[in-house]
């Protein structure tokens, strides 16, 4: 149930891959403002040849935290990690 005592709370799904957003189910308007800022910054419709800019790595970082679930999947890796490992993926990530 919600905290409002609704119906049950959605959990959303994230997905990495090359060290920057791979798939993604957002519910919050919070988290889906965030994806909005990211895209509107650009980015390549393929994981494999996105460059993404520091500021695009804060905000999937952001977005991370804004994730309601307990983990994060590394598809490259085929694992579900902590978000702080997904953020330290995420920020550490070379080509």
């Amino acid at each position: 149930m919600d905290k409002k005592g609704g119906g049950p709370v959605e959990l959303d799904s994230l997905s990495l891959k090359w060290g920057t957003l791979k798939s993604w189910h957002l519910h919050s308007e919070k988290g889906v403002e965030l994806l909005r800022r990211y895209h509107d910054l650009g980015t390549s419709a393929s994981a494999m040849t996105v460059r993404d800019t520091p500021e695009q790595k804060e905000l999937i970082c952001q977005i991370i935290d804004e994730c309601n679930c307990p983990t994060i999947y590394l598809d490259w890796d085929g694992k579900d990690v902590s978000k702080d490992e997904a953020k330290r993926y995420v920020m550490e990530y070379t080509r």
